[in-house]
């Protein structure tokens, strides 16, 4: 760190891949460069080898030279001295070899090693610098040497003497210089060069090309940051209470988060990372979603399971301001090219639950206000008597509200429901009912002697009934609106049977005439498909018959996902929700049933006397 307290500037990651591609690129040009100068030197050098090897091989050949060398190799002192053998007929013929084929020396010597013939007479005479004693002994030798005129490819040849066969008179001795192997080998290490700066700079393009792709594949973003973006991607998809799947361009799952498998259903170790998105498991809709999606699709509810959720679909795009480096988000790139969709999942089930219980609290919280504001009207009343000192009116008037009983509700028939719960509840829809120009009345069949162990699950289904049921009645053309509602608990098993029947205009035939309506009672059960109606000139028709898709509806109550719901949550416990009959045109509209195992607990003095048996 500099004395300004700033972070020294460091080369890039494609900086750096360039030079430790050319740095590893040049170690091996350098080293094949290295391996095939020394294997031509090799080359060379054998080559001079065995062209010392023939001209050796044709001097000692020579009868002139057999001869010659023969006669010496048994002549006296007088005959071997150096103004002797300058003067001999072998130092000329030597010269004359040598001069003609380019070689260093050309050296005859005699049995003993003496040269007879060397390109420096005055070393004619004496002993070679070398040992003989190979080419002597009969072997013809090639070497690289150092010799007295220098480093030498040379090859030494034995001399055999005429007329007797076998008898060694001396050897030839031919070399040739290792600089002119050199200046050889200069002339064929220039392609080696070439070809080496060739494949250098092929390199460097190739290396400065690999550095742009990956600077365009990981959207010039350093190794450390790709690192630092992963754990931080870790985290965050393992710690969101949301499921998020990743989506890549061309319809593949890149990411697939552990709480999204568990919200869907699947199999947790299931690695569905590279499969295209209609194996993955999701719901049909996520296609329609990512379709939508741009930037952001509208939020979609739908049924998955046991659990309702919430998805929402985002395009992602890679963008960064020019000039800096790293992904930096830029909204004035919108040309950037799409990296694919990111698809979010939310749990709604609990919030579904909290809205039902909180609509059935808001409903108890109305009817309690309406009951006050009686109550209030009454004292109101009994003071306003006892204040004119009308004692006896005043008693009177008390006695009579004493016999009436308290505020009823707006149900018929409440009577009936002996579970405190089920009175308030099902008290505080009828409120709703009424305001809404609804009768709500019990069933005569009504029989629940248990109390409601499950109110949750109770609210829930029976609310949704009761709210279609009303809005059927509302909608429908039958000017007595009306709602009926039976209740059964079955001792011993807390099953709790309830049916649900309105005034409205009942479940449209299917398409092809079917009086039973089955198809349309598939569809009351699918997911997002609303019993909402529509008003149209030639009457009422249900928003599905008239074009409308459901996702166009209010959002009240989560409509479109009320009867499914109920019937997970009743399947759930063993029991359904089924159509009982469709109805007709005018009234009366259709009945649902409803069946809830587990629901219903005996009253206290039922099982105080099932205790005492």
């Amino acid at each position: 760190m500099d004395p300004t307290g700033r972070r020294p500037a460091r080369l890039g990651f494609s900086a750096r891949m360039l030079l430790l591609q050319l740095a590893a690129m040049s170690l091996v040009v350098l080293l094949c460069a290295a391996v095939f100068g020394w294997l031509t030197y090799q080359r060379l050098g054998e080559g001079a080898e065995a062209r010392a090897l023939a001209v050796a091989r044709s001097v000692a050949a020579s009868s002139d030279v057999r001869s010659e060398v023969a006669a010496l190799a048994s002549a006296g002192p007088d005959r071997l001295s150096r103004t002797a053998l300058s003067g001999g007929p072998l130092q000329p013929l030597a010269e004359d070899v040598r001069a003609r084929t380019g070689a260093l020396f050309v050296v005859i010597t005699d049995d003993a090693g003496l040269r007879l013939a060397h390109p420096n007479p005055a070393l004619l005479g004496q002993r070679v610098s070398t040992d003989p004693s190979e080419a002597l002994a009969g072997r013809e030798v090639t070497t690289q040497e150092q010799g007295t005129l220098g480093h030498s490819a040379r090859a030494k040849v034995p001399v055999y003497a005429p007329g007797i066969p076998g008898r060694i008179a001396g050897e030839v001795s031919v070399g040739f210089s290792s600089q002119d192997v050199l200046e050889s080998l200069g002339g064929n290490i220039l392609p080696v060069a070439v070809t080496a700066a060739g494949a250098l700079g092929l390199g460097a393009l190739a290396a400065w090309f690999l550095g742009r792709r990956l600077k365009r594949l990981t959207l010039d973003l350093e190794p450390e940051e790709i690192a630092a973006l992963v754990q931080d991607q870790e985290a965050v998809l393992r710690g969101v209470d949301d499921g998020v799947v990743g989506i890549s361009a061309d319809g593949r799952i890149t990411v697939f988060n552990r709480k999204a498998k568990q919200l869907l259903g699947l199999d947790i170790a299931a690695d569905l990372v590279g499969l295209p998105l209609e194996q993955a498991g999701l719901p049909p809709a996520a296609g329609t979603l990512l379709a939508e999606a741009a930037p952001e699709s509208a939020p979609l509810e739908l049924v998955a399971g046991q659990r309702v959720l919430i998805l929402t679909a985002r395009a992602v795009q890679s963008s960064r301001t020019p000039g800096r480096r790293g992904y930096r988000p830029d909204a004035a790139t919108a040309a950037a090219p799409e990296l694919g969709w990111v698809l979010m999942l939310r749990d709604r089930t609990e919030l579904q639950s909290l809205t039902r219980q909180l609509d059935a609290v808001g409903a108890m919280s109305t009817a309690l206000r309406a009951q006050r504001h009686e109550f209030a009207n009454r004292l109101h009343t009994i003071s306003g008597l006892l204040g004119l000192g009308e004692h006896e009116q005043a008693w009177r008037y008390l006695g009579e509200i004493m016999a009436a009983g308290p505020l009823k509700y707006p149900v018929e028939q409440a009577e009936l429901l002996s579970d405190t719960y089920l009175q308030a509840f099902i008290g505080a829809k009828g409120v709703e009912a009424a305001e809404r120009g609804v009768s709500l009345r019990i069933g005569p069949e009504t029989l629940v002697r248990g109390q409601v162990s499950d109110p949750q699950d109770v609210t829930t289904v029976i609310g949704n009934l009761i709210d279609n049921a009303v809005r059927a009645a509302v909608q429908g053309s039958n000017p007595d609106r009306w709602v009926e509602i039976e209740l059964l608990d079955e001792p011993g098993t807390g099953t709790l049977h309830l049916v649900v029947a309105d005034s409205g205009d009942g479940i449209r035939p299917g398409p092809a005439g079917d009086p039973t309506g089955r198809d349309d009672v598939e569809q009351l059960f699918a997911e997002g498909f609303s019993t909402a109606q529509a008003v149209r000139p030639d009457g009422p028709q249900s928003l599905a018959s008239a074009g409308i898709p459901a996702q166009s509806l209010p959002d009240i109550h989560g409509q479109g996902f009320g009867l499914p719901l109920s019937r997970q949550l009743a399947r759930r416990r063993g029991g359904d929700v089924w159509v009982a009959g469709c109805g007709r045109p005018g009234g009366p509209g259709a009945v649902f049933c409803a069946k809830l195992p587990g629901t219903v607990a005996p009253a206290a003095g039922a099982r105080e006397e099932e205790n005492q048996r």
